[in-house]
């Protein structure tokens, strides 16, 4: 068993309105690892200047905790299976909508990662087959009941 843990830090400011909801959103998070950065609600959600639009919102870190572990579990595969690979890259989208209990859920991931081979390639059943096998190892695809959709990049690139 393995465990994770981050710190959420949070403190009203002098000059708030708690009661009319007139108070900052941003807060710290800092990861096990040491790394620390701000936090807020989305703008989205909770209009300026109440959010950070510079801080890192839980939806945003829900969309790239999925990324990040297809990545790393897809990298893996991949190296098993003799591919290199130069860089990767996925610019993946999150969309809230409502569940059909009214409440607002991250309801679709799409991840769309952007793969450089160096040297042989994998055909096109292969890839999907590794971003198959990748999604179903996944700890964090594991973890939630939201669609998560791989749409790879379908242009080759040089090498």
């Amino acid at each position: 068993m393995s465990v994770y843990t981050a710190t959420i830090s949070w403190a009203l400011e002098p000059d708030a309105d708690f009661p009319k909801g007139r108070y900052s959103r941003a807060h710290t998070l800092s990861f096990d690892g040491g790394v620390t950065t701000t936090g807020s609600s989305s703008p989205s959600v909770v209009p300026l200047p109440w959010s950070d639009p510079a801080g890192v919102d839980p939806e945003e870190m829900f969309v790239a905790a999925l990324s990040s572990c297809h990545m790393l579990t897809f990298l893996d595969l991949a190296r098993r299976a003799k591919f290199v690979i130069t860089a990767y890259a996925d610019t993946a989208e999150g969309v809230m909508d409502k569940n059909d209990h009214g409440a607002y859920w991250i309801s679709t991931v799409t991840l769309r990662p952007d793969i450089v081979f160096d040297g042989a390639e994998p055909d096109a059943a292969t890839l999907d087959g590794l971003h198959e096998a990748a999604h179903h190892a996944c700890f964090i695809a594991n973890s939630v009941r939201t669609d998560v959709r791989v749409e790879p990049a379908l242009a080759p690139h040089p090498v």
